[in-house]
């Protein structure tokens, strides 16, 4: 859901009886190489995620799903002040090396959880950057995002496309579109074997909705295309990228 991974064919997951708490990304491991530059990422979500968060010099930012700090990194050297989380104890501690010296504070932490250590109104932005996908209900973590920014504070958040694999002929038709399904598929670039990663699909509905139904006022809705450079590095995913959006990009303002 939130890479141009390789995929496979595969069977949809109930999502019923399952325990709370956000699915966790891909992580390197003592037998897993490190992942490679991502180029979907470096070169199509970031910097349309970047244009819609604007300035934040001398800001209080959260970077929620922060993964190994890429993000957190580029904040802090912006001129942020940064409070970082993750699920992955691996990613934190990644993001932690990444960030050492800078105005950067890493912790584990759930997205689908109450986030009791960040204080409310504290936080001038609210950065997620392809986390959302791992977390089966929006809603709670929508109105916890409202409650800890600042009154006219921003929200910047990126999923995977809902139509994106809905659209893909290998699992069209094999669930309901207007259901939350729970998808499953393996990931290229972290070597062999592909790790298998689970994440969720749900009708756009259900992501603006979520976002109204937690006070938050929608301000930009973008589906990107990916800069003129990926053309050259990868034109492969340039060509699909610039035809059918793989992901969605929104500000939302408190």
């Amino acid at each position: 859901m939130t890479s141009l991974a390789r995929r496979c064919p595969i069977a949809l997951t109930p999502t019923a009886n399952r325990s709370p708490g956000a699915l966790t990304r891909p992580s390197p491991s003592a037998t897993t190489p490190q992942r490679r530059p991502s180029h979907t990422n470096a070169l199509y979500e970031r910097p349309a995620s970047w244009a819609l968060l604007g300035d934040v010099k001398c800001q209080d930012v959260v970077d929620a799903g922060c993964g190994s700090g890429i993000c957190s990194e580029k904040l802090a050297r912006e001129g942020a002040k940064v409070s970082a989380f993750d699920i992955t104890p691996e990613m934190t501690k990644l993001a932690r090396k990444r960030c050492a010296g800078l105005d950067v504070d890493v912790r584990e932490g759930d997205l689908a959880k109450p986030l009791d250590w960040l204080a409310s109104d504290s936080a001038d932005a609210i950065l997620c950057s392809l986390a959302l996908d791992y977390v089966e209900e929006l809603r709670p973590v929508f109105a916890e995002f409202h409650r800890i920014a600042r009154p006219g504070g921003r929200l910047v958040f990126s999923m995977g496309h809902p139509m994106r694999d809905w659209a893909d002929p290998r699992t069209r038709g094999v669930a309901d579109y207007f259901a939350t399904n729970r998808w499953g598929l393996h990931w290229g670039g972290f070597g062999e074997p592909n790790p298998y990663v689970e994440s969720y699909r749900r009708p756009l509905q259900d992501i603006l909705n979520g976002l109204s139904d937690a006070r938050w006022r929608l301000d930009r809705f973008v589906e990107p295309l990916p800069m003129a450079e990926m053309a050259v590095v990868d034109p492969e995913h340039f060509a699909e990228l610039s035809h059918s959006p793989a992901f969605i990009c929104v500000r939302a303002i408190k």
